[in-house]
């Protein structure tokens, strides 16, 4: 039988193959190759990269539903520039169907499930160079911690945005974040249940993530200014030709950094991270990004701490009009130009580090080169002597509630100081219940807690308690606070990632029914108004709530996870360096 093992006669690493040669190449590793002609393999692509394409498709979200399609286009940019493209999968969960239930404890975990399972099927098959491509919010910080673990060259595509919903002779534009305010409002005899059937029937339209400046969006505006995406990529439609465009570019983007020999720990730099930071509070993002990241630092080995995003925070401001806190939707932010403009400017202002390598082989201020600003008469991004807020909207908060921080949503339409009397909550479920039984007044500071990292497990969003509070046209009147997190969707006056969580006998355990709490923006303090000596008589009758989750994937997590001021990550109680 003819050898057709000519792809290399040595079993020595390739300098364009360090990887995949050691795989497929030598007479030894011919039982490797012929597990490859089946699925499309001829003998000359041996010779070639191999490049694998991280695909989140599925049918559980319109997030991820259409990116079965743009892998196919990315494997197409791949092929077409000298490599060998196999497409693989990985998993996608549905905040917005599991918010508010006990299956959204699974949605942070999914985070580092999705880094698990890209790399270890990226180093199972010793792929040299491979796209990551996703679309509901917790992908793409888990493609990126994957991809700064492994460090082997490597392109994130966004699925992109979904477009808005709309109801006939209505001129709103809705999104998912309008179905959990119109559940609030059907609660408080607003709405009748024909105008909430309505709404939930139209609102999501088709494919795409989350359409205003959530999670989803905000989380791939940041890694294209982390330089992990090619330009644009954060701001397109999920069904445009521009976003096939931007896939089938960047396969063609890995084999080009392949020959350069450019790896993602030469871009994920602390300077590339100062500048996703920058890019975040400018848009006006979701709290979810100190979250991710801190994750996606940590997997770069990048020191990133909260106080960073302080430090940043005093000298950008906050300059787009979008959802949730805002008027606009990210379509009408792609029909504009995207986020590119407002890099430049930022570029040109000193905020941006121009020196940063980017996944186009330029750096960001060559990427940036040539941009044209905004057309004259938009509304959706202000001018940076006009901002919406002359600082940043995620405020760090200390306090004896939170003594190791937490993250707040401050946009400055909430007022910059919040006092109230605590209502006390041991899960999402029973806050909830009561906001929606009209149990919650004016000057009320909701509690929730037992919802972090460990507690929760998972660390749940807490959308639709806010979205409720929103409904009910209290977003002025009432706080909320948790060692949860938030969904990018909920605006109003919040407060999460309380830390040390409730479950590790942090203050926020404490805390009792009618204790004043104190959230103060401007000083940066939350705290509740009890002495020291108080605190200390509570914490000797305090005793830990017993484990949720004893078997299965949310007991692994609990047993692994740090605190959300370290990113909730899972692989930094090993100890194994």
């Amino acid at each position: 039988m003819k050898n057709n093992s000519k792809a290399s006669k040595s079993p020595k690493a390739d300098n364009l193959r360090p990887y995949s040669s050691l795989v497929l190449d030598g007479p030894e590793r011919a039982p490797s190759r012929a597990m490859l002609y089946p699925v499309g393999f001829k003998p000359e692509d041996f010779k070639k990269p191999l490049i694998g394409i991280a695909s989140t498709w599925s049918m559980v979200t319109p997030c991820n539903m259409h990116i079965d399609k743009l892998a196919l286009e990315a494997e197409k940019g791949a092929n077409a520039a000298g490599g060998k493209a196999i497409i693989f999968n990985t998993i996608t969960i549905s905040d917005g169907i599991s918010m508010g239930s006990e299956g959204m404890k699974y949605s942070l975990v999914s985070r580092e499930v999705i880094a698990d399972s890209i790399e270890t099927v990226v180093g199972c098959e010793g792929m040299d160079g491979y796209v990551a491509i996703g679309g509901c919010d917790k992908n793409m910080p888990g493609a990126l911690m994957a991809i700064a673990r492994m460090n082997r060259p490597a392109v994130f595509a966004y699925g992109g945005t979904i477009l808005p919903g709309c109801i006939t002779g209505d001129t709103r534009k809705l999104d998912v974040v309008s179905v959990f305010e119109a559940v609030g409002a059907h609660a408080n005899k607003k709405i009748s249940d024909g105008e909430l059937q309505a709404i939930e029937s139209c609102a999501i339209p088709g494919p795409g993530s989350c359409g205003g400046m959530y999670t989803a969006n905000t989380m791939a505006s940041a890694i294209e200014a982390l330089g992990m995406s090619l330009p644009n990529s954060s701001a397109q439609a999920a069904i445009s030709p521009a976003k096939k465009d931007d896939c089938q570019r960047a396969g063609a983007a890995v084999v080009n950094l392949i020959k350069k020999g450019i790896r993602p720990l030469d871009i994920m730099t602390k300077k590339a991270f100062e500048n996703a930071i920058t890019v975040v509070i400018a848009l006006g993002g979701s709290t979810n990004a100190v979250l991710h990241l801190l994750a996606m630092a940590n997997a770069a080995k990048v020191k990133l701490s909260l106080d960073d995003f302080t430090r940043i925070g005093k000298k950008v401001p906050v300059l787009a009009d979008l959802k949730p806190s805002g008027k606009h939707l990210m379509s009408e932010l792609v029909a504009i130009g995207g986020i590119r403009p407002l890099m430049k400017t930022l570029l040109d202002a000193g905020l941006l580090h121009g020196d940063c390598l980017t996944v186009s082989a330029q750096t960001l201020a060559e990427d940036l080169k040539g941009v044209r600003p905004y057309p004259v008469g938009q509304t959706i991004i202000r001018p940076l002597n006009d901002p919406i807020k002359k600082d940043s909207h995620l405020v760090v908060l200390y306090g004896n509630l939170s003594p190791e921080g937490s993250v707040a949503k401050i946009t400055g339409k909430e007022g910059l100081r919040f006092e109230g009397r605590a209502r006390v909550f041991n899960s999402e479920e029973l806050a909830l219940k009561k906001i929606l039984d009209g149990g919650i007044k004016k000057g009320d500071v909701v509690v929730i807690r037992y919802e972090g990292p460990k507690g929760g497990p998972g660390m749940r969003e807490m959308l639709s308690p806010t979205s409720a509070i929103m409904g009910k046209g209290l977003g002025k009147e009432v706080a909320l606070i948790t060692d949860g997190r938030f969904s990018g969707g909920t605006h109003g006056f919040v407060v999460g990632h309380i830390t040390p969580e409730a479950h590790v006998g942090g203050p926020l355990a404490l805390v009792k029914e009618g204790d004043t709490i104190v959230i103060d923006a401007e000083k940066r303090e939350l705290s509740v108004n009890i002495s020291a000596k108080e605190m200390a008589a509570r914490r000797k009758t305090w005793k830990q709530p017993k484990a949720r989750y004893t078997r299965g994937v949310l007991a692994k997590y609990a047993h692994l996870v740090t605190s959300a001021s370290l990113g909730a990550v899972t692989d930094n109680n090993l100890n194994l360096e």
